[in-house]
């Protein structure tokens, strides 16, 4: 797929999140992140996870990292900031 394809669909995805949870979320709330990443860049996310409430386990090869963090946010924006400086990480999955 074409990075350019991949970027609008991440940012109409995130778009539409932020347009549910700004109808259906009463803030502040605690939000629960999960991802996937390979076990190379799980330094990356983790920076952008920092201050909050992480737990990670390795896949049983251990190529791949489940990373799960909490944190308590005032708005949807914030939410949507860890979702986009998350996204440039190669290799990740958002679950």
């Amino acid at each position: 797929m074409d990075p350019k394809d991949k970027a609008a669909i991440e940012a109409d995805r995130l778009f539409k999140l932020k347009l549910v949870m700004d109808e259906t979320v009463e803030f502040p709330t605690e939000y629960l992140f999960k991802f996937i990443v390979p076990a190379g860049v799980v330094h990356q996310i983790m920076l952008v996870l920092h201050g909050m409430d992480i737990d990670e386990r390795a896949s049983s090869n251990g190529r791949f990292i489940s990373v799960s963090a909490r944190k308590v946010f005032e708005n949807s924006d914030e939410i949507i900031a860890i979702y986009k400086s998350a996204s440039v990480i190669q290799g990740i999955i958002s679950l």
